[in-house]
């Protein structure tokens, strides 16, 4: 089955980037502004930046437990990354969340804060990290400029966070929370996979912790998106986790909030707190995507749950083609589908999982 975009005014789908082919990407392809618009006129300005496939955890729905990372030379380096982000930032991207695998498992990560806050345009720079590293590195990713955190954190109970992470590491994850609060961050966002079986011990105590630190809980729903086969029966629905969080914790009313924000926000009624939940699942976000996504290898994807990507390692080896890497970027973002499609016969599984695309 093709797949691809529908363009209303063509009257015909507009075929994905070819894998490894940027050289494809000829004029029928080629964005018609110099803004990353896609044929849904969808404006993108949030870049997610993977930079490395490696983790210390083993989360259920996101990796295998036997994995070969890859090596270090199949990464791109810091000024690679950098690169990149410079070109996005002259198409109009202002944001940049720097993801993994685990990225404080990258080596003196703060030098590639230090390089992307340096960039012309890019207005704001986010991490999402497990935490088990957090408290070692807090301090100087603040110092190196950084100051949004999102921080995966399922459960505060040890023995179900090893039943989900497959590792320890608990009290690590606790300690860095509190260190990234003591170093400045803020906002920090506490993020909470919401799997059936699990969730329904852990939205309560995990609402409360976020309230008492002034932490902002999302619950994420579970996505087909990890090594094991995904079960639908293991999603809980918006609706469940909100009314237990506000019997148990405190009233919730809807929350103002960037209309291209994923998570749909509510605030405590007292002023006390936020929860938000994301639910790609039951109520997907398509329609005001505003992402893209580079993987630490180098490819280009326009949805998490693509199919296909564009490798721009030879656009940046040995030297960056900055006008070609334009032309990637704006190419991938034009062939864009309307949607991920989980709820359709049609979907079907990306191929790599979470920690080799980035969250």
């Amino acid at each position: 089955m093709e797949r691809g975009v529908r363009n209303e005014e063509l009257g015909m789908r507009v075929p994905l980037p070819l894998a490894g082919a940027p050289a494809a990407f000829g004029s029928a392809l080629r964005a018609p502004t110099s803004a990353l618009v896609d044929t849904f006129g969808r404006r993108h300005n949030n870049l997610r930046v993977s930079v490395t496939d490696r983790c210390n955890l083993r989360c259920t729905y996101c990796m295998p437990e036997d994995v070969t990372f890859r090596d270090k030379s199949e990464l791109l380096t810091f000024e690679e990354l950098a690169a990149v982000v410079r070109v996005a930032a002259k198409l109009g991207v202002n944001k940049v969340r720097l993801t993994g695998g685990e990225p404080l498992m990258r080596k003196e990560l703060h030098k590639l804060v230090r390089m992307l806050v340096a960039v012309p345009g890019i207005e704001d720079i986010g991490l999402t990290t497990n935490g088990v590293l957090l408290a070692e590195h807090a301090r100087e990713l603040f110092a190196a400029g950084l100051r949004r955190l999102n921080v995966s954190l399922d459960t505060l109970d040890e023995g179900r966070f090893f039943a989900l992470a497959r590792r320890a590491g608990l009290p690590q994850v606790l300690e860095g929370l509190a260190e990234a609060k003591r170093a400045g961050f803020a906002p920090i966002k506490v993020n909470a996979v919401a799997v059936r079986g699990f969730i329904e011990h852990d939205a309560v105590p995990l609402a409360r912790y976020c309230r008492d630190h002034g932490f902002e809980l999302r619950f994420i729903e579970y996505m087909p998106i990890g090594a094991e086969p995904w079960e639908r029966d293991k999603c809980v629905p918006p609706s469940e986790l909100l009314a237990t969080v506000a019997r148990a914790v405190g009233a919730l009313v809807p929350a103002n909030g960037d209309p291209s924000n994923p998570a749909l926000e509510f605030a405590y009624a007292d002023g006390r707190g936020t929860v938000g939940v994301i639910a790609s699942v039951s109520r997907p976000f398509c329609r005001s995507c505003n992402r893209l996504r580079l993987t630490a290898d180098g490819k280009l994807r326009n949805c998490l749950f693509a199919l296909n990507e564009t490798d721009v390692k030879g656009l940046l080896r040995p030297a960056v083609r900055e006008a070609d890497l334009a032309d990637a970027l704006r190419a991938t973002v034009w062939a864009k589908w309307e949607g991920h499609e989980i709820n359709a016969a049609s979907f079907v599984k990306p191929d790599r999982t979470m920690h080799t695309i980035g969250g």
